[in-house]
């Protein structure tokens, strides 16, 4: 059998003669399309290397002619990689939300206002042809006849002293029960009532609306209530604390509780009933001084803090003879 082989890169031809055949065979070594897109420098510089020889042999490494089909290929690879490289990193994490779409985004869950932004209850205004009077602008009755007897009688009664609290900053008053209790006294429950004159207004710390005291059908006073509040929780019980101090104000003009605008009752009820103690916050150890009635016991968080007693005066240093 006699055999005769041309190699040349990247291709090869063998030719073989039997006795009775003759046998040619071609094998090129033309690179297939790889699945891997990495680029190896060293693979392309031994590829470089290896063309310019005329004859070659296969070697083990046929991945890494794989990798490189043609200069151009390589080329275009380099560039591509040299982008990449270059390119800045971009993160795909959305950017994170604004304070003003938090608070758009919340308002649409929610599906209410604030209620610092105010609470949209104006009054209902009546037509002026309606038969019944609008307490929101109207003045009806006021000041046309005095009470009856009894009526005076019951809100011009003095104040009963167990009836009267004493704030620890030493202000007397009178509890918002004990004004009902009296207008229910001297016209009856359902004979009186107060009408809102006006839309309650919130501000950051307070709210205010005014009010009109009605009794017997006929306007008896109108006053503005407020209250303070510490939390926008809290404005709904502040709502109704406005309240009750606008009936506390509008009772003046009937003459309720009169004693406790008077400077002198005030000084002689404080002397007689009140006194002023040291206590004692039983959780963060702070001392302070309250007013409190004198038959009244201190309440949890405080307790007694004795007071020291004053100090022995000291003998004098001089002697007589």
């Amino acid at each position: 059998m006699a055999s005769l082989l041309f190699q040349r890169a990247g291709w090869s031809l063998q030719i073989t003669r039997t006795s009775k055949h003759f046998a040619v065979t071609f094998s090129t070594a033309l690179p297939r399309r790889s699945r891997h897109r990495t680029i190896a420098s060293e693979a392309s510089d031994s590829l470089r290397s290896n063309r310019g020889h005329t004859a070659r042999r296969r070697t083990p490494d046929h991945s890494l002619r794989n990798e490189f089909r043609s200069t151009r290929v390589y080329q275009a690879q380099q560039a591509r990689a040299a982008t990449t490289a270059t390119a800045p990193i971009t993160s795909t994490r959305p950017p994170p939300p604004s304070s003003d779409r938090i608070a758009r985004s919340a308002d649409e869950v929610v599906g209410a206002d604030d209620l610092t932004a105010g609470l949209s209850d104006k009054p209902v205004h009546l037509d002026e042809h309606a038969r019944q009077v609008d307490w929101a602008r109207s003045f009806h009755g006021l000041s046309t006849e005095a009470f009856s007897k009894e009526a005076a009688e019951a809100l011009l009664a003095p104040i009963d002293f167990d009836d009267i609290e004493v704030k620890p900053d030493g202000i007397v008053y009178l509890p918002e029960i004990k004004y009902r209790r009296i207008l229910n006294k001297a016209f009856g429950p359902g004979a009186w009532g107060l009408a809102p004159r006006g839309e309650t207004i919130v501000t950051t710390k307070a709210v205010t609306r005014e009010y009109a005291l009605v009794a017997l059908g006929r306007l008896v006073s109108v006053a503005r209530g407020e209250q303070d509040y510490f939390s926008p929780e809290g404005i709904p019980t502040a709502v109704e604390g406005c309240k009750s101090n606008a009936l506390m104000r509008c009772c003046k003009d009937l003459g309720v509780a009169s004693e406790l605008w008077d400077p002198r009752w005030i000084r002689k009820f404080v002397a007689a009933h009140a006194k002023e103690v040291w206590v004692e916050h039983q959780t963060t150890q702070k001392r302070r001084k309250i007013w409190m009635r004198k038959d009244d016991q201190i309440r949890y968080p405080f307790k007694l803090y004795p007071t020291p007693s004053p100090a022995a005066p000291r003998p004098s240093s001089s002697s007589k003879y």
